[in-house]
């Protein structure tokens, strides 16, 4: 049973056309891909979390804020699906869970799925690095797993949001690695809980 996941989050095609910052879409879309084909030949679950709501909107996230963007709750058909390029899930083993808020755990079947599979370690991957891929760490954590982020493997709306995550908050709750790391990491943690 694997002890670990790549959890990749909001790598969905309403990210196409944003300005995201250091890294573009393809470029996050390469690393993820690197890092499900090492999952997979490492034996970790493969976990694609991808938000949502229905076309009414009335399940959506509501915020009352400040400096809240507004953006419509209609939108182009297929905006909640994986991005091009990005390997697909593979439907008898990869779980999809759809997310109705920033935390990928929150209301969703996240927790239910990596514990039914044994899963201790969490690699994270996703768009955008502040909203998406922090509160789903800082929920992680509240819930005892190890949190590994790759780096390369998530972006934001701006470079200062990326690395100010990524300097100052996720060393505190993780280990930050490039991507290249965190697939010797996962070939290494594979031998090792193998072992």
């Amino acid at each position: 049973m694997p002890k670990t996941a790549v959890v990749l989050i909001d790598l969905q095609n309403s990210q196409l056309g944003r300005d995201l910052a250091p890294y573009s879409v393809d470029t996050v879309v390469e690393n993820a891909n690197q890092l499900i084909d090492a999952g997979r030949a490492s034996g970790a679950l493969i976990v694609y979390v991808l938000s949502s709501h229905l076309a009414s909107g009335g399940d959506a996230l509501k915020v009352v804020a400040d400096n809240r963007p507004t953006s419509p709750h209609v939108r182009p058909a297929g905006w909640d699906q994986p991005l091009p390029g990005l390997r697909p899930p593979q439907r008898d083993t990869d779980p999809v869970t759809t997310k109705r808020g920033w935390d990928a755990f929150y209301g969703s079947s996240l927790d239910l799925q990596l514990r039914r599979h044994g899963v201790q370690d969490v690699v994270l991957s996703g768009i955008s690095t502040n909203f998406g891929v922090e509160g789903t760490a800082r929920a992680a954590i509240d819930r005892g797993y190890q949190v590994v982020f790759a780096e390369d493997a998530m972006t934001s709306a701006s470079a200062q949001l990326h690395h100010f995550a990524v300097s100052n908050i996720f060393p505190r709750i993780g280990r930050v690695m490039t991507t290249g790391a965190a697939l010797q990491w996962l070939e290494g943690h594979s031998a090792h809980t193998a072992g």
